[in-house]
Order: structure tokens, then sequence, then C-alpha cells
């Protein structure tokens, strides 16, 4: 069913930098291609990659360098060249993991062990998040809008200072919350008057009309209002973006997702999924009263799940969606139409980057096609049963099982056969590795091509490898 386009408002991309930072000139790749799929502004949530100095140079990233200020400025140089705002997520109260995790800034937690909550009760805590704050904006010029992150504040309310102050009466945890949130908003724009702030929502959601009205954040802040399901619930969003627009909040957000929001561990996204989740913000954009207005849309696409959490589903392989994505938003539908016009956008012949083929071989449309098209091989060979569950087929069991490997006790001519299999199996998964780690390489640091590979590859090679070691092993004792 076709909705209207997307309302007028910006159509901004998250580039989530706390795992797999691209390289400086990708960056600069796909910036050019955002531009042609239409894209209005930048979302960028630097986390450690960010050349924090002084005091705060210990949040910078140890894996691979940060960016350098040079490449943080020409990354905003060209976003604005081609008609871009660049609006940086500076996180300043939950998901602090990669702040709170260095033992000096570790006693401003709400919890020892609950890494990405600050405690709120800190005034160190709120001094640090300033000057966090007052770098990212000295390296942004021009910079008219924040975002400052505040959402999924774990155990907030369970550390004893905490505890000690919902101890007075009428005291509550969403009053606690908003107090950190407002103190921190009212200190940006004593800073930076000018200043456009936005901020997550879920930590307001289950509040009351009134007590986000007496809230303090009214006119300080921008709820930006994030479901990523392909199912989301079009009328409790609705009512939700209501509440908000009645308590004074006239100025709110949506926010999408185009990858790294299926699983914690998701390798290769489904288009067909992130559609579904964008025709659903279509059908809330066409049902909200005619007062609220949408400022836009933020199609995230998570690297991580926080910052501590595996990789999540690299950018190559994530563009099919987001160019699909975009193009829902444009034309309200995703039609045959449409998704013939995200194929021609990047060169390719499905929009489901599983089953894509390329149209020529040389086409500078699709930045990191290569490494799409590789990722999508080895993802295909790691999953197939014959190799994923390999120690399960019948010969393993009947034949090589750990009873028979402990005591030696193997028939040489099976377990020879065994071990020609699984030989077998490593020599094509170790082609195929190799053949992404030197396309992944031109794109991503050593480190991120590293975890990757340790992350997806090693698991399922390590059980063939020792499988083939001990079969060496037990033959050697029986055969002379």
């Amino acid at each position: 069913m076709k909705s209207p386009p997307w309302p007028k408002g910006k159509k901004l991309v998250h580039l989530d930098l706390k795992g797999a930072p691209p390289r400086v000139e990708y960056l600069h790749k796909l910036i050019e291609l955002f531009s042609q799929l239409g894209v209005d502004g930048l979302l960028l949530e630097y986390e450690d990659m960010f050349p924090y100095e002084g005091e705060l140079r210990l949040l910078q990233a140890t894996a691979q360098p940060a960016y350098s200020r040079e490449e943080v400025l020409s990354v905003q140089e060209l976003a604005r060249s081609k008609g871009m705002e660049v609006i940086p997520l500076v996180q300043t109260f939950g998901h602090m993991e990669f702040v709170l995790k260095h033992q000096p800034m570790s006693g401003l937690r709400e919890m020892a062990h609950c890494v990405g909550t600050l405690n709120p009760h800190r005034e160190e805590g709120v001094t640090l998040v300033m000057e966090m704050l007052r770098q990212v904006v000295e390296l942004h010029p021009g910079l008219n809008t924040l975002h400052i992150g505040a959402d999924e504040v774990y155990m907030l309310g369970e550390g004893e200072e905490s505890k000690l102050w919902l101890a007075a009466p009428g005291r509550t945890v969403e009053q606690l919350f908003l107090s950190h949130v407002t103190k921190v908003a009212r200190a940006i724009k004593e800073a930076w008057p000018h200043m456009t702030i936005v901020m997550w929502d879920d930590m307001m959601r289950s509040m009351s009309h009134d007590t986000l009205k007496a809230s303090g954040l009214v006119g300080l802040v921008q709820p930006m209002l994030w479901d990523y399901t392909p199912d989301l619930n079009v009328d409790r969003t609705v009512s939700l973006l209501e509440k908000y627009h009645s308590a004074g909040m006239s100025e709110l957000w949506a926010a999408s997702s185009f990858k790294g929001s299926t699983s914690v561990y998701t390798c290769v996204p489904s288009t067909q999924r992130h559609v579904e989740n964008h025709l659903q913000w279509l059908k809330v954009a066409a049902s909200l009263s005619a007062g609220i207005h949408l400022k836009g849309i933020a199609i995230t696409g998570w690297q991580r799940y926080d910052h501590l959490s595996v990789l999540c589903e690299l950018m190559p392989v994530a563009l099919p969606s987001l160019a699909a994505c975009l193009q829902t938003l444009l034309h309200g539908q995703f039609s045959a139409e449409v998704q013939s016009k995200v194929t021609e956008k990047l060169g390719v012949s499905s929009v489901e980057v599983e089953v894509m083929e390329r149209i020529s071989a040389a086409d500078p449309r699709f930045p990191g096609r290569r490494l799409a098209e590789l990722i999508v091989e080895l993802n295909a060979v790691l999953n197939t049963d014959e190799i994923r569950f390999f120690e399960n087929n019948m010969f393993v069991r009947g034949w090589f099982s750990p009873y028979q490997r402990q005591r030696r006790t193997v028939t040489p001519l099976i377990t020879m056969q065994i071990h020609s299999q699984a030989s077998e199996y490593l020599t094509i998964l170790q082609q195929k590795v190799e053949a992404v780690r030197e396309e992944m390489v031109q794109l991503y640091p050593d480190s991120t091509v590293q975890e990757w590979i340790e992350e997806h590859v090693i698991p399922v090679m390590a059980p063939l490898q020792r499988i083939t070691e001990d079969i060496t092993a037990c033959v050697k004792e029986m055969v002379p």
C-alpha cells in the first residue's frame, strides 16, 4: 500500500564509528554516494575515534588510531560541499562505556558493574561530559545541532547515592533521569545559546504528560523517537509523538534503521526487513495530526549494539539496504519501479545483497561492492550445515568421538577420510578468508579485519583444525 512520501525535513544517515571505523578515503566515497542517494545530513557517532586531547586523550581508541583533527575537518568539508549538515552524537548519560571503562573514570559509574551509566550525582560527571562536548563543538566549526544520546540508561537509581536521593518523599527514577539531562542541556545552552539539542526518547516513553511538561526539558531538547523493527506499532508510535507534542515538545525527530538492528552478531542484512521498518514509519508520518512537525528522520546504521559488543554488519553489505530505505521514503512505497531505481543507482541486479549480481565489472557507483560480494560468499560457506556442524556428521560421531580421540582407538581408514574432508573445507575457507582480508584492509583498519575474522570465521574453522590435528596424531600411533 502506498503512503505519502516522507514529509519535508532532514534525512540523516547515522555513521556509527565505535566499531569498524572506515578509513577516511572510504568515508569520503560513502559521503559522495549518500549525496547521490538524497541524504541531507550525517549523524556522526565518533565515540573513541574522536581525537580527544589533554586529560581526555585516554578516550581515544587503541586498537587503531583515532581520526586526526584534519580528517574530522575533511569529512565535514566534503559533507557541507554536498549540502549535508553534520550533527555529532555524544553520549552524556547512558552508553558511556568508551569513557567509563577507563580506570581513572570508573568512579563515575552509577554501579561498578554497569560500565555504561554515568552517576548523575557527581559534579565531576557533568564537568567530564561538558569537556567532551566542548572539544567536539570546537572541532565542528559552525555547528548548529548536537545529539546528546541519553538512551538506555541502565541501572539508573541502583547506585548508593541514587538510593539516598530517591529516599526523599516524592522522588522518582524518572525525575532523576530528567534532572541530569536538564542540567546537561542547560549547560550546553549556556555555552552555546544557538545550539539545537536532540536526544533519544526511550527513557521518556513511560513518563506521563504532566511529568514531561514539568520536566524542564520543554523548549530545551528535541526528542528523537527510535524504532527499528519491521513490525513497528504505528498507533503506539503516533500516540507517543502526540504525547510529546502535547507536553510542549513540538520539534520531534524519527529514527529508523538500515543495518545493525537485526541481531547483535548479524553479518549480512536483509533489505526487505529494513524497508518494512521504513514503510511503517511512512504510515506514522501520514497519521500524525497537522500540528506535529517532524524535523526529520535519522536512518541509523549501528556497528555495535554497544561499545563492548561484537561487530554488526559492515557498511558495504548494507549499502543496498540504505539505498532501498531512502528510495522508499522518497516514493512512499517499495514498488518494482522503486526497486529498479535502487539497482540502477548501485549498478547491481537485486536490492538484496545476498543475491545481487554486478551489472558491469568496473563500476564506481557502489563503493565497497567487491568486499560486499566476498563477505556474502564467505558467509554462505560458513553457514552450510556440512561445515558449521561438521563434528555432528555420522562419520565423526561414529568413528572419531571424544571417547575414541581420548583413547586413540580409531579406524584409520575412516578417520583419514574425515581428515581429507575437513582439510578440503579448511582450504576453501582459507582461500575465501584471504580474499576478504585483502579487500577489507583497503577500506578498514587492520584491527577491524582481525576482529571480523576472529568473530565470524575462527569459531567455524577451529573445530575443523582440531579434528585434522587429532586425526594426524591418532593415525601416527596406529599406523606404523
